[in-house]
């Protein structure tokens, strides 16, 4: 039995925001101890087979931590230490916010998934700005996810506030237009809004630039968008986001609490829209949604994905995921005569 297997339980009492302020703040601790090397020693895994080049950046492995989980950029290091290969904080806005009332994260334990209306709670840019500077990062690459402001009325400017506060420690920048829990936000996504939103950041000298899109947005936009990005020379795609839409076949009753659902009900719905994302185009995707195995990364992988995210299986798989995930690739990559992992990026399609 792992110690996570003995621990779980006791997390799973808590209720889901403060289980999840619980490992943070133990992350934070560890971070700050000699520990941490000891920790990374035992869940990095190193291969030159999983290196993977993508957006000017170099991943040492394709698994990393999604936006969401480390939100005020303060456990890079220790996200790194599990064996992840790229850590993306935030969403940050420019503006300090609360976020949404309390609950707002629940825990589909039925179906391996969580729903969250967090309401892109943070620090603010400038607080997390000055947080990645000043502190030591990672040698993997940070990106830095940035949200429009709950109040803001010019997007493109909120924008571009933000990114001009994390811009020197960021590796690589993600727009989120897709959450679900900031009102009018997903209407961002439709090509005339993205297009000022792009070219605002793109002046400041927004650079990698990628875009984060919905689950839940039309294939024509979803098409459009992609287009879009390519026309301005946007940098990569991130598919996808939560999704407010619930199948009937979840069983928790849960689901109907209201707000973005993640995890392994959303796996096939967004390994199928990295599919269609890389079926036009070859700008680079981050497949994210549903991964908790090396079997689902490397799905998202020969569909198209150069690298993958991860936020819900931590929380079910625990922190030993990322070390079996990337011992899993090996395998796989064994198994299909594939010398490198990005040799089986888009093997699929």
């Amino acid at each position: 039995m792992s110690l996570y297997s003995a621990v779980k339980p006791l997390l799973f009492r808590l209720p889901a925001e403060t289980a999840h302020a619980t490992v943070h703040a133990g992350l934070r601790t560890l971070q700050r101890t000699p520990f941490l090397s000891t920790v990374d020693d035992a869940l990095s895994v190193e291969s030159s087979r999983l290196r993977v080049r993508a957006f000017d950046n170099t991943f040492p492995t394709p698994v990393g931590v999604a936006a969401g989980f480390d939100k005020n950029a303060e456990i890079p290091r220790a996200l790194d230490a599990l064996g992840f290969g790229h850590v993306e904080v935030g969403g940050v806005t420019a503006d300090q916010q609360d976020g949404n009332p309390r609950p707002r994260m629940f825990r589909l334990r039925e179906d391996d998934a969580i729903v969250n209306r967090m309401g892109f709670n943070n620090d603010g840019a400038d607080a997390v700005g000055r947080r990645l500077r000043e502190q030591p990062l990672p040698d993997s690459p940070v990106g830095v996810n940035i949200g429009k402001s709950k109040a803001a009325d010019d997007a493109p400017a909120d924008y571009r506030y933000t990114y001009e506060r994390v811009a020197d420690a960021g590796d690589y920048f993600v727009v989120n237009v897709s959450s679900p829990n900031t009102p009018g936000l997903r209407d961002l996504q439709h090509r005339d809004h993205l297009e000022a939103i792009f070219a605002e950041l793109l002046d400041a000298g927004a650079s990698p630039l990628l875009v984060k899109f919905s689950p839940d947005l039309s294939r024509d936009a979803i098409a459009d968008g992609v287009a879009l990005a390519e026309e301005l020379g946007l940098d990569g795609i991130v598919a996808t986001n939560t999704t407010t839409e619930r199948d009937d076949s979840l069983r928790s009753p849960a689901r109907f609490e209201q707000g973005g659902l993640s995890g392994k009900p959303l796996q096939e719905r967004a390994t199928s829209l990295v599919r269609f994302v890389a079926e036009r185009t070859d700008l680079p995707v981050v497949g994210v949604g549903g991964v908790f195995t090396a079997e689902d990364a490397y799905e998202k992988i020969r569909n198209g994905a150069s690298v993958v995210q991860l936020y819900t299986g931590l929380v079910y798989r625990g922190p030993t995921i990322a070390r079996d995930i990337n011992q899993g690739l090996l395998e796989l990559l064994d198994r299909d005569g594939f010398d490198t992992i990005e040799d089986a990026v888009g093997a699929d399609l």
